[in-house]
């Protein structure tokens, strides 16, 4: 039973998650998370959008705007010259009757043109709409830059998370071996009457509590690890195997942040805004021409001609409208200016935040790893003086509890320097 006991918690050790467990690396989630982002893909299809609205404004101001124009108006009268009731479809010289005025209803009226509009002198306007599309393809791409950044960032805490149960389950089963390996030794003292039965009882209920907190960790890992699946998108309810991971804290770009590419972008954009808006006060001018059947009377061949012509549009006034938008642009642009700024100040301190917060716990780190070997050399002795019945099992219970928490806060403080690294990857960048 006992070498039953002691062969399963092995292969719990060397094989915390299932056998046959896929094996995912921190590169894998992020690139599903990507892969799954629906910001991503919506600003991707903005993209495409927008090039399609370029197309469609350089159609309107270069291409011609042809329609065919049809139709028939009748305007019957009821004729009572001569004291004769007649209806007439033409009015002809109609003098007492009932119905619109012979001027609007000789004949009627008959249409059916083919009519051609063109825009000149567009060129400027084509080059406007031009260039906000170009600054609104720099947003789209700038801002899947930032999502992407972000993602990562999510997705690191979240795998970090992971690593910190699968550690902490890790650490709580090493102890069950450790104590299992003593209850063997213990055991054989008992039946030589060197220690008591309720010594071997007192030591099986720490491996059962040290096994029962194994559980409570590898719980936790199945529930970081959904939760990183959900993160990232990804439909498995089948358990897997994470890579350990060792982030690097990337070097000080200075001032030259990307999350300030976004205000610049933006203050581009209120410029081509404000480009458009102002062509509305350009001079217009269209060239037209019609050609097909314009009568009113019945109509015949001889109606048949064609027309062409010029219209001019210029808006002189308009309550100065112009002046208001100019306005709100510049409101505009004093906003932008506001948040860059906030946004540096924010930047600077979550920069210097994590500069100490490393150094400080690198400091921690190495107290806790010297204590670790301090209490190495110590359970060596102990597990000596167990053996010669020189302790009590009290005694070594302690010692083995105040190593697992010794353990157990080390390993957290390492998760934390992960996580304040990866904090520092993100804001510096």
């Amino acid at each position: 039973m006992k070498s039953f006991i002691k062969w399963a918690v092995w292969v719990f050790i060397f094989f915390p998650l299932p056998i046959f467990a896929q094996q995912h690396n921190l590169n894998f989630f992020i690139e599903k998370a990507k892969e799954n982002s629906p910001f991503i893909h919506k600003n991707e299809n903005d993209k495409k959008l927008v090039q399609l609205d370029l197309q469609q404004i350089k159609t309107i101001y270069s291409k011609p705007e042809i329609t065919v124009e049809a139709g028939v108006l009748f305007a019957p009268i009821l004729s009572h010259d001569n004291s004769q009731n007649r209806f007439k479809l033409v009015t002809k010289d109609a003098t007492d009757y009932t119905g619109y005025d012979l001027a609007a209803t000789d004949g009627g009226q008959y249409q059916s043109v083919v009519s051609l509009q063109q825009g000149l002198f567009n060129g400027s306007k084509i080059q406007a709409f031009e260039k906000k599309a170009e600054i609104q393809n720099k947003v789209s791409d700038n801002t899947i830059e930032l999502t992407t950044h972000e993602l990562k960032n999510v997705v690191s805490h979240q795998y970090i998370l992971c690593l910190k149960s699968e550690k902490q389950a890790k650490n709580s089963l090493a102890l069950v071996t450790e104590v299992e390996d003593e209850l063997q030794t213990l055991q054989k003292l008992v039946e030589n009457a060197i220690y008591k039965q309720s010594d071997l009882m007192l030591l099986e209920i720490v491996r059962q509590n040290y096994l029962q907190e194994y559980e409570t960790f590898a719980a936790e890992y199945r529930n970081n690890l959904y939760d990183l699946n959900l993160l990232c998108g990804i439909d498995n309810e089948t358990e897997v195997k994470i890579d350990n991971v060792e982030f690097v804290r990337n070097p000080e770009i200075g001032s030259d942040s990307r999350f300030l590419t976004s205000f610049l972008l933006d203050s581009l954009a209120l410029t081509a805004d404000q480009k458009i808006s102002e062509l509305k006060y350009k001079p217009t001018l269209n060239l037209f021409a019609n050609t097909g059947m314009n009568a009113v009377y019945l109509p015949d061949f001889n109606r048949f001609g064609f027309s062409t012509g010029l219209t001019f549009n210029w808006t002189i006034f308009d309550g100065n409208q112009r002046d208001i938008e100019r306005k709100k642009t510049e409101i505009n642009f004093e906003t932008l200016q506001f948040e860059k700024q906030k946004t540096i100040v924010q930047n600077t301190v979550q920069k210097n935040y994590t500069v100490s917060k490393i150094q400080s716990l690198n400091k921690r780190i190495e107290l806790a790893n010297n204590q670790l070997e301090q209490y190495a050399e110590l359970l060596k002795l102990y597990k000596l003086q167990l053996q010669q019945a020189e302790i009590s099992v009290m005694d070594y219970k302690y010692l083995i509890k105040e190593i697992a928490a010794k353990k157990q806060e080390t390993s957290l403080l390492e998760m934390e320097k992960q996580m304040v690294i990866n904090a520092w990857n993100y804001w510096n960048y």
